[in-house]
Formats: structure tokens, C-alpha cells, sequence
């Protein structure tokens, strides 16, 4: 092992959010879009105290000596508190800034002080038409345990004060997450107005606390973050679907791991309710401002592109070879087909299930089911083809993080409409992203497959930046009918030729990949491995990538989130290549490129080379043999590569910079560029 080559995938993870953050302080990001990223950033970070965060504590408890790659589990919590109070003041930095900027434009963020008469009315009026009825207040008492605060709820800790008997009382009001956070308010001078919910709140104090004697009334927001984790028993006699339920219902009562207060909550309440929540010293607390659960700033209030201050629309671009009332499955005999996401419309994935789902020479439709959007039009398709005679199998991933209860719901409507539905493998969670058509053609079946590297998820495919196969590549069908035999079959390991097939054998010829190209660089041959990932955390595929490195191999990675790899570790091959793109959307395709001696080997993939999906999880890389395909990517890679407006170099430093721009050199967006260049071959 080289020495200080490894960095915690919790620290690196920090570095990560640490460059969303950064995009919410850039002053060329349009305004309502880095009010977002300051969204983006908090619920980042919310997810990751309920999780990594949780892990670690979980760790510390158990095994007070364990030691891993990175350091101690007591060591990364308390680096991890140092660097997370470090953000905070960078965020309220970020955030006033903003609010400022949002003045410049005559957008104001007021509060239950700035109201003007007529405002005023107008908030008293909203409150008792919409918010009254959603306020249940528990009044804090010393005898009385505190039970079922929501997790990841914003809550206003309340006091009242009556001077005259020297008596104060304590109660706490949940924010209602079901009523819009932000109010527009009437304006007669031109300006807009926006206003917080809690705002609303405090202005209507009074009303709501009518019965109590007090003449000082106070609230102060905080919020709490609890263990996530789900554990699942090994009571075989219990269903998959009783467990995964049992285990959500216990999330609610999880370990506290975050507790974030405003500053000027008084000392005494902020003390009896950490009493209450059974927060120790050392644990995280964070004095923050006035407002949290800032992931709700996301939906903060658009006020036209045309202003400037949000992205302009970028319609989907139709592809080339998709024609408008032509088959689906004509066009995939032909040739095989990749779709970009968001740059063409995921409507097409949904338009071939629709084909599927109704043509009468299609017998059966599997696939695997991940995360879906609220209201799925792939679900409703699925259902539309059982209801139409299609022999339909869902494989669902119960233990989706936070998509549980939906998917749990989503599989019950899938099995009242004659879906068969599996739920995974026991001890591997399904993360590979399937689609296969059965089709006679002929007096033969034919199968076409879709093979992705994000959810089939028409929501984040707006967002998310991924590929989708189409192909009817035999080898390749053939081998995805035997991973949804092994779904049904677990004992039945299949064999594989095309696919690379977590736990089976993804590592297993990554690696092997990765020592052909040491093997041609000692040689003297031409040698190179691009990769690109959401997450680059296994430690003995980074040795393996410093070994390559060493010995001559051209390594470029592109990692848009964790990557435990020190890039400029002391070698004389120099620092590794290295970027993370934060931009317009969501890079969350992972694709592996190897040289191969001129021979190059194109693989997209769900896997991030972490510990977990390697070997925990089943993970599908697929080849692209068609060469047209291959330019497609290679064109895509080498343009975020040469990208000098949102690509960062990734180092060893907590805060990673965009990559210098040289004098004279015109800037160069790979996203904006990449979506010119798709336009340009419809």
C-alpha cells in the first residue's frame, strides 16, 4: 500500500457536497438555480447523518479499537463534525449572499417583523384558511418523555414567559410538511415578496397559544436527524414485505445523530430538549440560524428563466433514428440504439413499454425496479400489459433507501393487476437497471433488452445524467434471460460471456481489464483506463489503479461524488488525471473505457466501484459493440474532460477547484456542448 493513499469515503463524500456548496456561491450560476444547489447541498447532507453518520456511531459503540482504511470510526466522526461546522458558516455565507442578490432583482425574503398592514392581514387570512388546522403543539413537561418527533421535521421550539408569576412554559409546533414552505405575499410597489412558513407560524403565535398567561412569546427552529438504517431480522418465518414495514416503523424512534438549532435558542430550552432526545456531549449539535431544512429551498418560487435567474429550458432532443409512428422493435432489429438522459426525453423508454404493452406479438415484459416516480408511467405500463394478457415479472428492491414504503405500495398495485413480482435475493440488494421484450416473430421469440445505468424513473430523468441501451444482441439477451432466472432460481449461478455481473464476476475482470493494460504499458504499448463513476471507494481496486498508474498506464477518472483516491500521491508517473463535474444535471452514469491495445472495451454501468456493489449487490456492466455507440461515448468523455467551466480537479484538498482556464481559452461547458452536439445529428 502507498502510504497516506487512502482517504475515508466520509471525508471524500464531504469534499463532494463541499463542491455542490460551492456552485450556490458562484455568482455565473443564475440565481434561483443556486438557491437550489443550497437545497441540494442540505439534503445531501441530511441523507448522510442519517446514514454514514448513523453507521459510524453505530461502529464506535460496538467496537471502541476497530480501525479502517481512513482511520478510526471515532477519528472520521470527529473530523467529520470539524469539517460539517466548517460548511455551516460557508453555507450561511452562500445563503446571505443570495439574499442579497435576490434584493438586487427586488425579490425579498421577509419575516414576521417586516410585514406591512395590509400583509399582515393577508398572512392571518392564509393562516386560518391553511395552516391552523395542521398544528398540533406538545407542551414539554419535565415528568413526560418526548416520543415519535419526526425525523428530518422542522419543529419550533416555543417558549412562554409570564412575568408576573415568574413561570415559564415550553412547547414545540412541527412545521407541517404537507403546506408549501414558501407564501408569495401581495405587493403594491412592484416588488415580490416571499415568506417562510415558519414565519407564518410565529406571526400567528398568539392565536394558537391563547390559553396560556404570558406576556413574551419566542420560537427558534431546530431540527432533528435520526439513524436511517434499517435492520432486517433473519425470521425466516416473517415475510420479506412484513419486515422491510416493521423496520420502517421502527425508523421513527432511531438514534438521534444530528440535532441543528438556531444560535439564539436560550440556553435552558435548548437543554431540556436535548435531555429529552438523549443527545450526549460529543454528539452532533450544530448552532445554526434562523431557518433549517433547507433541502425545501429546491422548490423555492421560479420566477421566469427570462430573467436570468434560473436555466433556460432545454427541450428534449428527438434521436436521430426514432421516428415518429415507426416500431420500436424495427428500429432495434437494425441497429442497436443509446439514449442520453436528460438531453433525449426518457418519453421514449415509456413510448417502447406502451408499444410492449399492447402489440400481440409481445408475450412477456421483465424488468427490474429500483426507485420510480411518484405518479410512474413504467408501473402503469407494466399494469397495462398484464391487463392486456403480457406475462409481466417486476423484480422490486424493497430496501431502495427512502423508497421502501413506495416501492412496498407500488408492489402490492403490480400484484392486484396479475404482475408476478420478486422481491430480490436474499442478502443482495438488485441494483441493476433490466428490461427485457419477449416477442414471436416468425414462429420464433425474439427478446429485446434495455440496459441501463440509471432507475427507469421519468422524474430524476430530467435531472439525472445517465444511458439506456437498446439492443437485440443475442449473447447479450441471452445472458440477462439468466440473471431473471437466477432472480427466481438463487441456487442457479449463470455463466457470463458478455455482461459483467456483480458479485459474480464485475471485479473479477475489472481487475483483470486493469492488469491487461499493466501488462501492454511493460510492453511498451499503448495503455489507458478512463473511467467514469458516481463513487470511486473499494480499496483494492484504487491499489490496483495506483499500481496501473505506476507502471505507465494513462488513468483518467472522472468521479462526480466520493473518491478515496489521493490523485497526486508521490510516484514518478505523476498525479492521476482526475475531475468531478458539478453542473446543470446530475452526473450519475458510470462507464469503463480500457484500451485494450487498440481493441477498446466499452462498458456502461449501475455499479460504483465500492466494496458493497462489488460484492453485495447484483450490478450489471454491459458492452457496447456497435462502434458508432462507442464515438457517441468516447465524444462524450472527451468533452467533459476538456470541460473548464464546471469541472473541478479532483486533489487531496477538502475544497477541489474548477480546472484553470488557460488566457485566450474560450470557455467550455460539456454539458451545454454535448447537447449541441446531439442536437446537431437529429
Amino acid at each position: 500500500m502507498l502510504e497516506n493513499s487512502f482517504r475515508s469515503k466520509e471525508i471524500s463524500w464531504l469534499s463532494f457536497n463541499n463542491r455542490v456548496l460551492q456552485e450556490a456561491a458562484r455568482d455565473n450560476v443564475p440565481l434561483v438555480e443556486r438557491i437550489k444547489f443550497l437545497g441540494i447541498y442540505s439534503n445531501n447532507m441530511d441523507e448522510f447523518f442519517r446514514v454514514r453518520v448513523a453507521i459510524l456511531k453505530r461502529l464506535s459503540q460496538l467496537d471502541k479499537n476497530s480501525v479502517f482504511e481512513g482511520g478510526s470510526p471515532k477519528e472520521i466522526l470527529k473530523q467529520i463534525h470539524d469539517i460539517v461546522l466548517l460548511q455551516s458558516i460557508k453555507f450561511s455565507m452562500a445563503y446571505d449572499k443570495i439574499l442579497s442578490d435576490l434584493a438586487e432583482n427586488n425579490i425579498y425574503l421577509i419575516n414576521e417583523n417586516d410585514l406591512s398592514p395590509d400583509q399582515g392581514e393577508f398572512v392571518k387570512r392564509y393562516f386560518q384558511r391553511k395552516v391552523r388546522g395542521h398544528l398540533m403543539p406538545i407542551i414539554l413537561s419535565k415528568k413526560r418523555q418526548l416520543h415519535d418527533l419526526a425525523d428530518d421535521g422542522i419543529y419550533l421550539a416555543i417558549y412562554l414567559k409570564d412575568t408576573e408569576n415568574d413561570k415559564m412554559n415550553y412547547a414545540l409546533i412541527e412545521i407541517p410538511p404537507s403546506i408549501d414552505r414558501f407564501v408569495l405575499l401581495p405587493s403594491t410597489d412592484g416588488k415580490k415578496y416571499v415568506m417562510l412558513l415558519d414565519d407564518v407560524i410565529r406571526y400567528e403565535l398568539k392565536d394558537i397559544f391563547y390559553m396560556f398567561k404570558f406576556d413574551e412569546i419566542k420560537a427558534y427552529t431546530f431540527k432533528l436527524t435520526r439513524d436511517a438504517e434499517l435492520d432486517i431480522n433473519d425470521d425466516i418465518s416473517e415475510s420479506y414485505v412484513k419486515k422491510i414495514s416493521k423496520s420502517l416503523e421502527r425508523r421513527k424512534e432511531a438514534i438521534p445523530v444530528r440535532f441543528v438549532h438556531d444560535k439564539e435558542m436560550p440556553e435552558e430550552l435548548l437543554n431540556i430538549l436535548l435531555k429529552k432526545l438523549n443527545f450526549k456531549s460529543g454528539d452532533a449539535v450544530i448552532r445554526g440560524g434562523r431557518y433549517h431544512n433547507f433541502k425545501d429551498f429546491i422548490g423555492f418560487p421560479k420566477f421566469g428563466s427570462s430573467t436570468g435567474m434560473s436555466y433556460p429550458k432545454l427541450p428534449g432532443i428527438p434521436h436521430k433514428d426514432i421516428k415518429p409512428s415507426q416500431s420500436f422493435f424495427n428500429i432495434i432489429t437494425k441497429k442497436d440504439l443509446l439514449l442520453h438522459f436528460p438531453y433525449h426525453s426518457f418519453e421514449n423508454f415509456i413510448d417502447y413499454l406502451r408499444e410492449a404493452s399492447i402489440d400481440p406479438t409481445v408475450s412477456a415484459i421483465k424488468i427490474t425496479i429500483y426507485r420510480v416516480a411518484k405518479q410512474s408511467a413504467v408501473m402503469n405500463s407494466l399494469i397495462n400489459a398484464a391487463r392486456n394478457g403480457k406475462k409481466v415479472t417486476a423484480v422490486m428492491e424493497l430496501q431502495a433507501r427512502f423508497d421502501e414504503k413506495a416501492n412496498i405500495a407500488w408492489a402490492n398495485r403490480l400484484e392486484n393487476a396479475g404482475v408476478r413480482v420478486i422481491f430480490g435475493v436474499p442478502g443482495l440488494k438488485v441494483h441493476a437497471k433490466l428490461c427485457i421484450v419477449t416477442r414471436k416473430e416468425r414462429g420464433r421469440f425474439s427478446d429485446y433488452a434495455c440496459i441501463g445505468t440509471g432507475n427507469f424513473n421519468e422524474d430524476s430523468a430530467t435531472i439525472f445524467a445517465d444511458h439506456l441501451l437498446f439492443t437485440k444482441h443475442i449473447g447479450i439477451t441471452t445472458e440477462i434471460n439468466s440473471i431473471f432466472d437466477f432472480f427466481h432460481k438463487n441456487y442457479n449461478i449463470p455463466e457470463f460471456k458478455h455482461l459483467l455481473v456483480a458479485p459474480f464476476c464485475l471485479r473479477n475482470t475489472v481487475e483483470t481489464y486493469i492488469e491487461k493494460e499493466i501488462a501492454n504499458a511493460a510492453e511498451g504499448k499503448k495503455a489507458r483506463i478512463d473511467i467514469k463513476l458516481n463513487n470511486l471507494v473499494d480499496y483494492n481496486l484504487i491499489q490496483l489503479i495506483y499500481r496501473a498508474k505506476s507502471s505507465g498506464v494513462e488513468v483518467r477518472l472522472n468521479i462526480r461524488g466520493m473518491n478515496s483516491l489521493y490523485s497526486d500521491f508521490k510516484d514518478e508517473a505523476g498525479p492521476i488525471e482526475s475531475i468531478g463535474i458539478i453542473d446543470r444535471f446530475l452526473e450519475h452514469s458510470r462507464i469503463f473505457v480500457f484500451h485494450n491495445n487498440g481493441d477498446e472495451k466499452f462498458f456502461i454501468s449501475s455499479a460504483d466501484l465500492m466494496t458493497r456493489n462489488l460484492d453485495r449487490r447484483i450490478e450489471v456492466a454491459c458492452p457496447i459493440y456497435d462502434k458508432r455507440l462507442q464515438k457517441e461515448i468516447r465524444l462524450m468523455l472527451n468533452y467533459q474532460l476538456k470541460d473548464n467551466c464546471s469541472a473541478r480537479i479532483l486533489d487531496n484538498k477538502l475544497v477541489n477547484e474548477l480546472r484553470p482556464r488557460a488566457e485566450g481559452e474560450p470557455e467550455f461547458r460539456s454539458q451545454l456542448e454535448f447537447y449541441n452536439w446531439l442536437q446537431d445529428q437529429k
